[in-house]
C-alpha cells in the first residue's frame, strides 16, 4: 500500500504519492513503477487484478494461452518459458499434438524449415508449414500458400494481417503469428496443456522437462533434444553450438553497441518483469552472425522479440523510431 497518512494531508486524508490528498477509498496502486487509480484493472500472468484502496485484489482468468516464440538465428522460447538456442539446418517439428499417446489423434503440426543465414553457420527459419487437418499452409518469402491434402478432417481457419504480422487463427485453438521474416509466435489454448511436443516443449507449466525428445526421453542438452525433432534423417545432426562473435570478432563491438538498446532506459519499465540478459545475448549473437546483408533486420527482430515478451508482461514499450527499425 503506497497511500500514507501523515502531516502532509489534512486529517482523514491520505498522501497519494503523486502530490495529492485523497480519501482512503480513492488510494491509487503501484505496479511496475506505474500508478493506477482506484478501480483500475490490469492483467498479470493470467490473473485480473483490480486496484482497491491502494492494494491489488486478483482473480484468475479463465482461459490462458501458451505462446512459443522462434526468432532470429535459432532462438527458442518454449510454451513454459524455457529460453534456448539451437542451430540446425533442416526441417524440424516446432509443435504438434500427436505425441505418442495411443489415444490421441493429430489435429495440427507446425514445421519450421531452418537454413543458414550469414556465413558463420547459424540458421534462421526460412519457411513454416502448418498442417491443420487436411490443409497444409506454407509461409515463405513473405507469401502464403494453401495446399489441400488427402488425409485428415477439415479444420476451419481465418487469416488476417495485423500491422507487420500475418495471423492465422484456427478453430481448433491454434494460432500462428508470422512477421514474414524469421519470427513466429505459436499460441495454443489451455486445452493443449501437456498434450503437445516438439521444439516448443510440452506446455505443462514446468520448464525443466521441456527437452523431451521425439522418443520420450528427457535430455539436458539442446543439441540432442533439437536433433531428435528433425523431419528428415538425411539432415546431419548438429554437433556444436556456434559462437558467431568469436568467428567474427570485428563485428562484436558494433553488435554490443547496437544491442545495448535492450538494456537501456528505453526498456526500463520492462527490466523488472522480463530479464533482458538472454535477449541481449541473443541480439549480440544475431548481430555478429548476420554478415551477408540484412544486418538491421536481424537486430530489429532481436529487439522486437524482447518487446513482445514485455507486452506479454504488461509493459508496453515504444522503441521503434525513424532511426531505429
Amino acid at each position: 500500500v503506497e497511500c500514507v497518512s501523515g502531516c502532509v494531508c489534512p486529517q482523514g486524508l491520505f498522501d497519494d504519492g503523486r502530490g495529492g490528498c485523497v480519501q482512503e477509498k480513492d488510494c491509487p496502486c503501484v505496479h511496475n513503477k506505474q500508478w493506477y487509480s482506484h478501480g483500475a484493472e490490469i492483467t498479470v500472468d493470467c490473473k485480473t487484478c483490480t486496484c482497491q484502496r491502494g492494494g491489488w485484489s486478483c482473480t484468475k482468468v479463465g482461459v490462458c494461452h501458451g505462446t512459443c516464440t522462434i526468432y532470429g538465428s535459432g532462438h527458442y522460447i518454449t510454451f513454459d518459458g524455457k529460453f534456448y538456442d539451437f542451430d540446425g539446418s533442416c526441417e524440424y517439428v516446432a509443435t504438434q499434438d500427436f505425441c505418442g499417446d495411443k489415444n490421441s489423434s493429430s489435429s495440427f503440426s507446425v514445421i519450421t524449415e531452418n537454413v543458414p543465414c550469414g556465413t558463420t553457420g547459424v540458421t534462421c527459419s526460412k519457411a513454416i508449414k502448418m498442417f491443420l487437418g487436411n490443409t497444409e499452409l506454407k509461409l515463405e518469402n513473405k507469401n502464403y500458400k494453401e495446399i489441400q491434402r488427402d488425409i485428415g478432417n477439415e479444420v476451419q481457419y481465418r487469416k488476417r494481417t495485423v500491422g507487420l504480422y500475418l495471423v492465422i487463427e484456427a478453430s481448433n485453438g491454434v494460432m500462428l503469428i508470422w512477421d514474414k521474416k524469421t519470427t513466429i509466435f505459436i499460441k495454443l489454448t489451455a486445452d493443449y496443456q501437456g498434450k503437445v511436443c516438439g521444439l516448443c516443449g510440452n506446455f505443462d507449466g514446468k520448464s525443466n522437462n521441456d527437452f523431451t525428445t521425439r522418443s520420450g526421453l528427457q535430455e539436458t542438452s539442446a543439441l540432442e533434444f533439437g536433433n531428435s525433432w528433425k523431419q528428415s534423417y538425411t539432415c546431419p545432426d548438429v554437433t556444436e553450438e556456434i559462437q558467431p562473435c568469436s568467428l567474427k570478432p570485428h563485428r562484436k563491438s558494433w553488435a554490443e553497441k547496437e544491442c545495448y538498446l535492450i538494456r537501456s532506459p528505453v526498456f526500463e519499465i520492462c527490466h523488472s518483469k522480463v530479464d533482458p540478459t538472454p535477449f541481449y545475448e541473443a541480439c549480440v549473437h544475431d548481430a555478429c552472425s548476420c554478415d551477408s546483408g540484412g544486418d538491421c533486420e536481424c537486430f530489429c527482430s532481436a529487439v522486437a522479440a524482447y518487446a513482445q515478451e514485455c507486452i506479454k508482461a504488461q509493459a508496453c514499450v515504444f522503441w521503434r523510431t525513424p532511426d531505429i527499425c
